[in-house]
């Protein structure tokens, strides 16, 4: 694998507020198209998402609980599914703790969620919309 984080996605409470404050008050550019219940937005070689929490707990197949849900996500997108299955099976062998096996989603890609040792969560996804570094 090579070391690179391609999207910090952040469980935000009032996704309104939040696109408000970083697209107005800190002047990041959000991506188009625009979509009601996700934001993403352009950094320098990643990507920054904001994300209901409940719905970014549901997207990982976790349970929402604040005392329990970190509230973000760290993602590595790859270039193709294979890449995904296979990235996904190597961290699992690594002591990982799947939470959302490597599968097709709503938004057209594919990916997978899973636990770090320290219960912090990774999104390994192919994303067929965009290209961003590092891949």
């Amino acid at each position: 694998m090579k070391p690179f984080i391609s999207m910090i996605s952040l469980g935000v409470s009032d996704l309104n507020a939040s696109i408000a404050f970083y697209q107005t008050g800190l002047g990041f550019p959000r991506m188009e198209p625009y979509d009601e219940n996700i934001a993403f937005f352009t950094l320098n070689g990643t990507w920054l998402a904001l994300y209901e929490k409940k719905a970014l707990a549901e997207d990982a197949n976790i349970a929402f609980d604040e005392s329990h849900f970190h509230g973000f996500t760290l993602s590595h997108v790859l270039s193709s599914e294979a890449e995904v299955d296979a990235l996904f099976k190597e961290a699992i062998q690594a002591g990982a703790t799947p939470t959302k096996q490597p599968q097709k989603v709503f938004w057209g890609g594919y990916s997978g969620y899973f636990k770090d040792p320290d219960g912090h969560l990774w999104e390994i996804a192919y994303n067929p919309f965009f290209k961003i570094g590092g891949n």
